[in-house]
């Protein structure tokens, strides 16, 4: 095969089909009816067939993995193992010979059509991951195939440009788990501290889980925590005055009732209830966005502090951290968890996020179940 062809025109050869892939999980348990790795990509695509934009792509992306894998690598899809896809990374980046998969924009029917008219930006390399990241854990969930070998790459995805405005200043894993372990290991020694303490638990909750503005933790009410055929979800009115929904995870629904049970509210929040979302020390009433404000960032400088002489890069960084990082966190964990680009777009509640361009409507349990997969992760349990 010496020049690239799409994926509606592709024709694969016997021992590139996937047919006997060394990653093919038992036939037996597989739930997806394709004996070969373009059928099914096929099917993971037809699942995005009433999006149109979403379906144009989640197809560039396999189509280049797959022309990639078979001419580059002499590998079916099925094939590829941790090194493959650490090498495609490096190839996005600069898709070599340039001649071969680089040039203008063609239809695709033409014979000078190109899968890349250049190498990537950090931007559309990280969509480029992600969307992969999601194929094959789809593939996996599926029974087509045994494991997912770019789920071990410790490597974080690409980071974009400050320019590209994508995802702007966050925290890494280590370090937004040191944080949070660093708050719930204290030891509260009167009623006061107690109230800082569960109220600062559940402030990195509803920031990590929820990624919410802050002014939209100051402006709504437990009344906005809703059950619907046993499922939460979060109703909030952000910018534009758009109300929209988030599910509220098992991890999220934990942090809200233990909250208020330290509060000593009924169990689960009430139809309309006016209580507000988080409150001062004494119980009585909200606090202000600004307040909440000062709560972080003096929590990020007590973590800080205990970090510094082990390591001050992080120490530094923990001290910069603000609100609006914590929902920046949030959302590239999810990201980085493999989580549908559809559930993340939608969590964000943009109209256009520069890392998917993809705004779709979700099934509500698909949706709800994506957001168990995003959780805290406890260094001790209480």
């Amino acid at each position: 095969m010496q020049l690239p062809t799409t994926i509606d025109q592709l024709t694969m050869p016997g021992t590139l089909s996937g047919t006997h892939g060394f990653n093919r999980a038992n036939r037996n348990a597989c739930q997806i009816t394709a004996d070969d790795d373009l059928a099914a990509i096929r099917t993971w695509l037809s699942e995005y067939q009433d999006s149109p934009q979403t379906f144009r792509n989640y197809r560039k992306e396999a189509e280049r993995l797959l022309l990639w894998a078979m001419i580059e690598r002499g590998k079916p899809l099925s094939d590829l193992n941790r090194d493959d896809f650490i090498a495609y990374e490096q190839f996005l980046a600069d898709p070599q010979p340039a001649e071969k998969w680089c040039g203008p924009r063609y239809p695709r029917n033409s014979e000078q059509w190109r899968p890349f008219q250049g190498p990537l930006k950090p931007q559309s390399q990280r969509q480029a991951l992600v969307i992969i990241q999601s194929l094959l854990g789809y593939l996996v969930e599926a029974g087509y195939l045994a494991a997912n070998p770019f789920a071990l790459r410790r490597r974080r995805l690409p980071k974009a440009k400050q320019d590209d405005q994508v995802i702007e200043r966050y925290l890494e894993k280590d370090l937004w788990e040191y944080l949070y372990n660093f708050v719930i290991d204290q030891a509260p020694s009167s009623d006061r501290e107690r109230s800082h303490y569960e109220r600062s638990r559940y402030l990195l909750s509803l920031l990590y889980l929820l990624t919410p503005r802050v002014s939209e933790i100051a402006n709504h009410t437990m009344g906005s925590f809703r059950e619907r055929e046993g499922k939460w979800w979060w109703h909030v009115t952000g910018k534009g005055e758009k109300t929209q929904r988030i599910p509220v995870n098992t991890a999220m629904l934990e942090a809200l009732l233990r909250y208020r049970q330290h509060l000593k509210l009924a169990p689960r929040p009430q139809i309309n209830e006016s209580t507000p979302l988080i409150l001062n020390i004494t119980g009585t009433r909200g606090i202000s966005a600004n307040m909440i404000y000062r709560i972080v960032k003096k929590l990020a400088q007590a973590a800080a502090d205990t970090l510094e002489s082990s390591d001050p890069v992080k120490a530094d960084k923990l001290r910069q951290a603000s609100t609006h990082w914590f929902r920046h966190t949030g959302l590239t964990h999810q990201l980085d968890s493999g989580m549908d680009l559809r559930f993340v777009n939608k969590n964000a509640r943009h109209a256009k996020m520069e890392t998917t361009s993809i705004y779709l409507h979700a099934e509500d349990t698909d949706w709800s179940e994506a957001m168990e997969t995003h959780v805290i992760s406890e260094k001790n349990a209480d």
